[in-house]
């Protein structure tokens, strides 16, 4: 009876150690539980009351109204429209001029039953116009960077259940496919004409603007997710590595300002390598910084997709401060060269952009700048010389 009695204690004690949190992307979603309270906003005065997710029509109302109320401040992009053909948008703050600013990129919801996040940057968008004249650390943030934030990357996948509630989003996008493994990876080996609608037009997009700094956000978890995903830290080391701890650590720090468990669920700093909680391929993450030179980090904001709407404005709260100080990061920047990557490329202050291309790519080093033209090729990945180094170009 005794060896009994003490076996049933020892599963006991095994089954409650603590279990590593598994990364919500690594395994096939399942289905989304529904709060209790889902409320959603229609109107613009409604959503303005920050207690109530957008209706796909009022998320664009909203859009046109920060755009008209701050005329000076902000104007929107069209990145482009989803297979659905729902529109995929981008409220650039930049106080009608950009040139000389560091430019940084905000975007949320690529997965679309990741809502919380999609909320987050439209409350984000608000806090800083709101902001601009009355809080003086906010209107040095906008006057010095170039902020661009796309609320919602996967819109049809957001409003996959109709325009009207978001309570039927699911991960993908209207053809079924996950936008955040159809990347073109460095590491992989996607073919480039199976990339998504959302994708292709979102590289394009990309290839037109020199951000320095970008970030993703997600749901399911709640930690700061840095480069690379595509492998682990033993595997292959990246200087930039400690760059981004120092990041991380400051993102983490302000929100632990307020609230000690702020991003405890994963690691205890905070923030992990991708590719150590779970390696994953043809991610935005790696695409962005290999590719265009662009640091993004992969945020894990919240451990509910799609929280009860009357526990949005706390999400918020404890969110903003990190939020917004991320932005500032923009300010200490200088493009990323290959070689800080810690990837095989051109020596130190070279870029080679846009990449990928679709003809013309600019190579810029401290003592000039050269256009290579791939017009005439066919797509393939070609090897461009910069200063005795190669360099590997995509031409889609």
């Amino acid at each position: 009876m005794r060896r009994i009695v003490g076996f049933f204690f020892l599963l006991l004690s095994t089954s409650l150690m603590a279990q590593p949190h598994v990364r919500p992307d690594a395994l096939p979603p399942a289905p989304l539980k529904m709060p209790k309270s889902l409320d959603m906003a229609s109107t613009v005065d409604q959503m303005l009351q920050w207690q109530s997710y957008p209706t796909y029509e009022a998320y664009l109302s909203l859009m046109e109204h920060y755009r008209d109320q701050y005329p000076s401040l902000c104007h929107i992009d069209t990145i482009g429209r989803s297979v659905e053909g729902r529109l995929i948008l981008a409220l650039v703050l930049d106080g009608g001029a950009s040139a000389g600013k560091p430019s940084m990129l905000y975007s949320a919801s690529i997965h679309g039953d990741e809502v919380v996040p999609y909320y987050l940057l439209l409350r984000l968008c608000d806090t800083l116009l709101n902001s601009y004249g009355r809080v003086p650390e906010l209107t040095d943030l906008v006057d010095g960077v170039s902020i661009t934030i796309n609320p919602l990357a996967n819109p049809d996948g957001t409003y996959h259940g109709g325009n009207h509630s978001v309570s039927g989003a699911w991960r993908y996008n209207a053809n079924g496919v996950d936008l955040n493994r159809n990347y073109p990876d460095p590491f992989g080996s996607i073919a480039l004409d199976t990339l998504q609608p959302e994708n292709r037009q979102f590289i394009d997009y990309i290839a037109q603007r020199d951000f320095v700094l970008s970030a993703t956000l997600h749901g399911g978890a709640e930690v700061l997710n840095y480069p690379w995903d595509s492998f682990t830290s033993r595997e292959r080391e990246v200087e930039q590595a400690s760059w981004w701890k120092q990041v991380c650590a400051r993102f983490i720090h302000r929100g632990r300002q307020h609230d000690a468990s702020f991003m405890t669920e994963v690691s205890s700093t905070g923030y992990i390598a991708g590719g150590d909680w779970y390696v994953i391929h043809n991610g935005r993450q790696d695409y962005m910084n290999y590719y265009h030179d662009i640091r993004e980090l992969t945020m894990e904001v919240s451990t509910t997709k799609l929280s009860a709407s009357s526990l949005l404005d706390a999400k918020w709260g404890s969110m903003a401060p990190s939020l917004i100080g991320y932005i500032g990061e923009a300010l200490s920047i200088n493009s990323l060269s290959a070689s800080d990557t810690g990837l095989s490329g051109p020596a130190d202050d070279a870029r080679v952009f846009p990449n990928p291309t679709r003809g013309t790519v600019y190579v810029s080093t401290p003592h000039a700048t050269r256009v290579i033209n791939l017009h005439h090729l066919p797509a393939g990945v070609y090897m461009v010389e910069v200063d005795g180094a190669l360099r590997r170009v995509v031409k889609l």
